[in-house]
């Protein structure tokens, strides 16, 4: 569960870093760690705090996969995008997860329970497809083995 936003707690962690605009990333990933993801409100306060645009925050907010701009499901599920794994079948493995949680890449559950995304390398190519659940890797899935690996709803 993302914990509420809080300005000061905010402040500290920039502080942290040295409220220099070269650690921005290490800022945000700090920020990942915190509140699981940066919300507008998080990139207008680091800009204003690192006296850099919004533009420029917003825009190392996009560029990295780390980088969350919504609230994630309480479950993640990653499957791999990159060529190891779509040679070896996971665009399929992506169409059946789409399919079997009911959400495209990106989306999340309107029940908040499942956050599917696309990841570029799970460093497990020997063992593709790839797939991390709740940050734990599994190689050679298919699709049977992801309908195993899903969470249960409310679980």
């Amino acid at each position: 569960m993302p914990k509420t936003y809080d300005r000061t707690i905010a402040t500290e962690i920039i502080n942290s870093f040295g409220a220099k605009p070269e650690m921005l990333v290490q800022i945000l990933h700090a920020f990942v760690d915190r509140y699981s993801y940066i919300s507008e409100t998080a990139m207008r306060q680091i800009a204003d705090e690192l006296n850099i645009s919004r533009a420029d925050v917003h825009g190392v907010v996009n560029f990295y996969h780390d980088f969350r701009t919504t609230p994630p499901g309480r479950h993640v599920l990653r499957i791999c995008q990159a060529e190891a794994c779509q040679s070896m079948g996971s665009r399929e493995l992506t169409a059946h997860a789409e399919q079997a949680v009911g959400v495209k890449l990106n989306g999340t559950t309107p029940d908040g329970e499942i956050t599917l995304e696309p990841v570029y390398c799970l460093g497990n190519c020997a063992c593709s497809p790839a797939v991390m659940v709740d940050n734990r890797v599994y190689g050679r899935v298919d699709k049977n083995k992801f309908d195993r690996l899903l969470p249960r709803r409310g679980h």
